[in-house]
């Protein structure tokens, strides 16, 4: 085992601990460690600036520790990262290649390919689990179906038997020698900054230390002195109020399971110790952690859902894909305090709370009108912790296209959402200067203030801080002429043709277990010696007749609604399925999905806003009263696993 030469293939998993990788290239040989990287392969999905400071950052991290095990790591900038790993085993002789599972759509395309291509030219090829819990393939539901509801999912993966797994600590690696054939670049040549984004960046190092030794300090940071407390403060969006962790968590620095199971040994001792707060806390960090693993499992078993809604309802949807309020929305100019607060701090740190990601995300979505696709490619521009599973998830899930997400319908008032998570004001006044001297009274809602408080304040609407983009009242009535518009174009598809298969709206009767989701399962494998046990699997469809379906049309359209979502499907008077197939990821994560409706229904002649809906002001108590439960719904929102 000694003289083999393998190659450990770094991604997104930057850490000497708990990696399985490493782990197993250190025990059966001699190791070459490499990061590739290939913008060209990116694509749409390049990673922002704050994102790509991170990654410096942590790969210097990694390669000063590989140094300190006798190691050293091999950064290449190439245009393939097949050509690339061809050219590093030419180079030292290798006969194996090893790497971590990555889920998101364009890594598992890619992933498979680069997998064939090696094993054709007979090199070994072994990947692992360090990124989850589960792997995705794992977890089913009684009717080995893929789960659509993240209660149902979490619930069934508490109470699966986790396995002990034990990585052998790595102690000292043995490198191997490279060739000419490989340049080994400097972590300056890769390119991941340039000299214009210098000066932006050297403000994310006061607030952040990349790198996996600091994530396993960050982390127990968290858990001996905050985890107690999560409950009663990740809701506060001002201050580092949350675990911090999800940059560490993206990049791999920080195994997942170490979080866990750190989390679970304090939710036993405080439940032994009678500690209610203190286990309450620990419960709703786990189920955090769920929701990472929540979005990993549906980009896998759903591998389309970075183009298009999981469920067919937004198939109609007239979006209204604006330059000028998109712009507004961006450089938080949006004439709402806390919306403006939001999308400013995001631009000058590259990080927001959860509440306020989610509370951005809605207003650009239900008040705008704008795609959510738009949406989730800023976040993901723009985040330092930009998690592309997660973000889908999270803006999925806002669009109400998620069988336990927001309805489509339902509109949260940010100066509601304002009284209830900045009450005083300071998390505006931080990031609106030009609203420092507002009272606390008006600070939510300037445009209602009085002309003498406006003028004591400093505060000029439309000059040093904008009006109202637009107007509670004109959105409200926009959204809700939209809603019935997707209804008519629907109608209008089905009464062309009877036998249409292109994608339709249909009825989410009553939730998973009248959903014909398409069942996901292991891909059969040819007997191979390069392929084991840990090989990562992928989804193929078992028929054509499995799909999503999507929520009810109300009759009504119920702004802020926060009936609780379950009740919501029990109400489905009937049932309505949609083929959709689900391809392979190996073969195309884009690939056409034929789909039949078979319910018909009726659109409403009148989209009059007077019948259908309350005033501001019922809405606005409407709203307060049921808070509560607005927060535990809100929680599922993945956009960030609700601030970790």
């Amino acid at each position: 085992m000694a003289g083999n030469k393998i190659i450990v293939w770094f991604r997104r998993d930057l850490r000497i601990e708990d990696n399985p990788a490493l782990s197993a290239a250190a025990r059966d040989g001699r190791v070459l460690p490499v990061f590739i990287w290939c913008p060209k392969e990116e694509g749409q999905f390049y990673p922002g600036r704050v994102s790509r400071w991170w990654l410096k950052h942590s790969l210097l991290h990694l390669s000063q520790s590989l140094k300190s095990l006798g190691s050293q790591l091999v950064l290449i900038k190439a245009d393939s990262t097949l050509a690339a790993l061809l050219a590093c085993i030419e180079s030292v002789g290798a006969t194996r290649v090893v790497f971590n599972h990555l889920y998101d759509p364009v890594s598992l395309v890619r992933d498979h390919h680069i997998k064939e291509q090696l094993v054709e030219v007979g090199i070994s090829v072994q990947s692992y689990n360090a990124d989850l819990l589960y792997e995705p393939w794992e977890v089913y539901n009684e009717k080995g179906l893929a789960f659509t509801m993240f209660d149902a999912y979490w619930n069934k993966c508490m109470h699966m038997q986790m396995e002990p797994v034990s990585h052998a600590p790595v102690w000292r690696l043995e490198q191997l020698p490279t060739s000419g054939t490989v340049e080994n670049c400097s972590i300056e040549d890769l390119g991941l900054e340039d000299e214009t984004e210098r000066s932006s960046n050297a403000l994310l190092g006061r607030g952040w230390s990349p790198g996996w030794g600091h994530a396993d300090k960050a982390l127990t940071e968290f858990i001996e002195h905050h985890l107690v407390t999560y409950a009663e403060n990740r809701l506060k969006v001002g201050g580092n109020s949350t675990s911090l962790l999800s940059p560490y968590l993206h990049f791999g620095e920080v195994s997942v399971r170490k979080v866990f199971q750190s989390t679970r040994l304090k939710q036993i001792l405080w439940a032994k110790e009678g500690n209610s707060i203190g286990e309450e806390s620990a419960s709703l960090f786990l189920r955090a952690i769920g929701l990472r693993e929540y979005s990993r499992y549906l980009c896998f078993n759903f591998p389309f859902t970075h183009e298009k809604s999981l469920l067919s309802n937004l198939k109609y949807f007239p979006w209204i894909p604006d330059q000028t309020s998109f712009k507004a929305w961006r450089q938080g100019r949006t004439g709402y305090p806390l919306v403006d607060a939001g999308m400013r701090e995001l631009w000058a740190t590259g990080w927001i709370h959860n509440r306020i990601r989610v509370i951005v995300s809605s207003f650009a979505v239900k008040f705008l009108l704008l795609p959510w696709k738009w949406g989730m490619k800023y976040f993901w521009d723009t985040l330092l912790d930009a998690d592309l599973e997660s973000d889908i998830l999270g803006w999925q899930y806002i669009s109400g296209s998620l069988p336990d997400g927001h309805e489509l319908e339902r509109m949260d008032y940010p100066e509601v959402q304002g009284y209830n998570f900045d009450p005083e004001g300071e998390y505006v006044r931080q990031w609106l200067p030009e609203l420092t001297r507002m009272p606390t009274e008006w600070i939510h809602h300037p445009w209602d203030a009085p002309a003498s408080v406006l003028k004591a304040s400093g505060v000029e609407l439309g000059l040093n801080y904008p009006k109202p983009i637009i107007d509670v009242d004109a959105a409200r009535a926009r959204l809700t002429e939209a809603i019935f518009k997707m209804w008519e174009l629907e109608a209008a598809a089905r009464a062309f043709n009877s036998n249409y298969t292109d994608e339709v709206v249909g009825d989410n009767s009553a939730g998973d277990e009248n959903s014909n989701i398409p069942k996901v399962v292991l891909k059969d494998m040819a007997p191979s010696f390069t392929i084991s046990s840990n090989d990562q699997r992928v989804p193929t469809s078992q028929n054509s007749k499995g799909g999503l379906v999507c929520k009810k049309r109300p009759k009504e359209i119920a702004v802020s609604e926060s009936r609780p979502v379950h009740e919501k499907l029990q109400d489905k008077p009937g049932s309505s399925r949609r083929g959709e197939e689900v391809c392979s990821t190996a073969e195309s994560s884009a690939a056409k999905r034929q789909t039949i409706s078979r319910d018909s229904f009726s659109v409403p002649q009148s989209c009059s806003s007077s019948s259908s809906l309350t005033s501001k002001e019922q809405e606005i108590r409407h709203f307060n009263s049921k808070q509560k439960f607005q927060e535990e719904v809100d929680i599922k929102h993945g956009t960030r696993e609700d601030g970790i």
